[in-house]
């Protein structure tokens, strides 16, 4: 093995005269290799924490591997604005490195997370060194999926992220210069142990922290809809400007799945080239934003080859980085586009194309006597369509929420535990609606996107419907899959705004985005429905007033029709277990 140089803190100016730090890892000698790329706003220094990428082993593979702090954090000069110099940053920084004495003019770019966003957003820019990119667990659009979902704000994930990962850095950075920055980050400090109660605020414009540390979160706050501030930002919008294969790596309990398998799609159909459109590439593992190295996610095993450290997740990205940045290793990444890890039967599975072609939609429909509250009432799921049947109703009170219990979370798990969990507690509660099938006669594979129409009323001039897809084992046992949420007010478009006339019945689509499970003979197929997944999202209360401006709160009757004519039913891609 050749010997690694490190060098530290190398000085890369960007167009505005800011210069940005960066750390080199290198093989010792004279060639001039591809340049591995990741702009972090977690610390450079800090690789094999933050990055899920081992710089030596891709140094000894032959590649210069360079880690970037952003603008504004940990040793690089400017301010921090959250994605909204990442653009321009990320090309001026691919540009540099492309020309410097140690580099071949080609660049690869790699990293987790906002790591993922970094490449992305410099990617619009179509940086003509730029060659190929590896984002895992990122999103496409940075309101729809990742600052919000179906028009609810990801509070646990915003309040969590903002507090441990962003805000301190900048306070720390400030604290001499601005006496009020002290009391902050101390503040700060102390609210990660008592996150739970920051929760709680309302209304969130007043939210007592992040003011000095991270005021972008209150621009957050100031854009609920899809607006021109959002649509500045996403990478969905700009497809058509990215021209290079990308190996999308994502988890199917990650909080930023949609948007790994909506830029794998998005750029399947229109990428800027025939590299780009046809040579993008998706693997999706049962993992959580944390890409577990163990096979245990949440409470549920889903045994060693699911894991990252099983999987090999490092070797698979030199390899494809060898396929595009090293002329003699062409094919070596060649293969099926789709790798897929199916839940149920826990096993890798390789696919010619994400949604799968051979997958039907087939629909089950909710019914019920109108008593479907709990796992003990008389909601069921079956492909038979309803005919005149009650509805069922429940009273979603914001000052007692549904509890949020795993699923696609980030980022203290110690508050905010994410992944696959036993539901049975929540679904106990009289403000959750349970349909289920029969137990299974046979396995049943479901693979691809979720979504539930939904017919619903509401006393309300606004308020929110969840739904959650579960695998309710005969044991009880019953594990999330995936969930969605949508927000009233923008159950027409995500960029205006309609209340709802109270107790009028609406039609809501909501989408679960997606999984891929077997579920085993004598299990039950579950949907869970309610008005809450708190602190996941936001509380919403119900008042139509302007989002996050007062705390008022109302309770509201919310109503859920399956009868000819409003017949509510949950599409689901099922897939043949007898044909591959």
């Amino acid at each position: 093995m050749a010997r690694i140089i490190v060098d530290k803190d190398i000085a890369v100016p960007m167009r505005d005269g800011t210069v940005l730090r960066a750390d080199l890892y290198r093989p010792d000698g004279p060639e001039k290799l591809p340049v591995l790329l990741s702009r972090t706003p977690y610390n450079k220094s800090l690789p094999g924490l933050f990055l899920n990428f081992d710089p030596f082993r891709a140094a000894a593979a032959g590649y210069n591997v360079v880690f970037q702090d952003c603008r504004g954090r940990f040793a690089s000069q400017g301010t921090f604005t959250c994605f909204e110099d990442e653009a321009a940053d990320g090309y001026d920084t691919i540009e540099w490195t492309a020309r410097q004495p140690w580099a071949n003019g080609t660049v690869g770019t790699f990293g987790p997370s906002y790591n993922g966003a970094t490449q992305w957003l410099a990617a619009t820019q179509a940086p003509p060194s730029l060659k190929v990119m590896a984002p895992l667990i990122t999103g496409s659009d940075y309101h729809n999926g990742w600052i919000y979902q179906g028009g609810a704000f990801q509070l646990g994930f915003a309040v969590s992220w903002t507090m441990t990962f962003l805000a301190i850095d900048r306070l720390m950075r400030d604290r001499e210069s601005n006496p009020a920055s002290m009391s902050e980050l101390g503040a700060t400090l102390a609210g990660i142990d008592e996150m739970r109660k920051y929760f709680e605020v309302m209304p969130l414009k007043e939210f007592p922290l992040f003011k000095i540390g991270a005021p972008y979160f209150f621009r957050w706050l100031d854009h609920p809809a899809y607006d021109s501030y959002w649509r500045k930002l996403s990478i969905e919008a700009n497809h058509d400007r990215i021209k290079v294969p990308a190996f999308n790596i994502g988890g199917w309990y990650d909080i930023f799945l949609g948007g790994t398998l909506r830029n794998y799609c998005g750029m399947k159909a229109r990428g800027a080239g025939a590299d780009a459109r046809e040579h993008q590439r998706l693997i999706v593992g049962p993992w959580s934003h944390a890409v577990p190295l163990v096979n245990l996610v949440g409470e549920v095993d889903f045994g060693f080859k699911s894991g990252a450290m099983s999987a090999d997740l490092d070797g698979a990205t030199i390899a494809w980085f060898d396929r595009w940045l090293k002329p003699e290793r062409k094919a070596s990444a060649d293969g099926p586009p789709v790798r897929l890890f199916v839940m149920g039967v826990n096993q890798w599975r390789d696919e010619k194309e994400w949604p799968l072609a051979r997958a039907e939609e087939r629909r089950f429909y909710l019914h019920s006597r109108g008593r479907a509250h709990t796992v003990n009432g008389d909601g069921q799921l079956s492909t038979s369509a309803p005919e005149a049947e009650s509805p069922d109703s429940f009273m979603y009170n914001p000052l007692d929420p549904v509890p949020t219990r795993g699923g696609g979370l980030c980022c203290y798990p110690a508050t905010l535990a994410n992944g696959a969990f036993d539901q049975r507690a929540v679904e106990q509660r009289g403000d959750v609606l349970i349909y289920s099938t029969e137990p299974l006669a046979q396995d049943l594979e479901v693979t691809g996107p979720i979504k539930l129409t939904l017919y619903a009323s509401s006393s309300a001039p606004d308020t929110d419907f969840t739904a959650k897809l579960v695998d309710a084992g005969p044991c009880g046992f019953a594990r999330n899959l995936t969930d969605g949420i949508i927000r009233a007010r923008f159950r027409e478009s995500q960029e205006t705004e309609a209340l709802l006339q109270p107790r009028k019945i609406y039609e809501f689509t909501i989408d679960l985005w997606a999984t891929a499970n077997v579920f085993k003979a004598g299990h039950r197929i579950r949907l869970e429905i309610s008005s809450s997944n708190f602190p996941r999202f936001d509380r919403n209360p119900n008042t139509g007033h302007d989002l996050f401006s007062d705390g008022e709160v109302q309770p509201a009757l919310q109503t859920v029709f399956h009868q000819r004519g409003y017949a509510s039913y949950l599409t689901l891609p099922v897939v043949s277990t007898q044909v591959r």
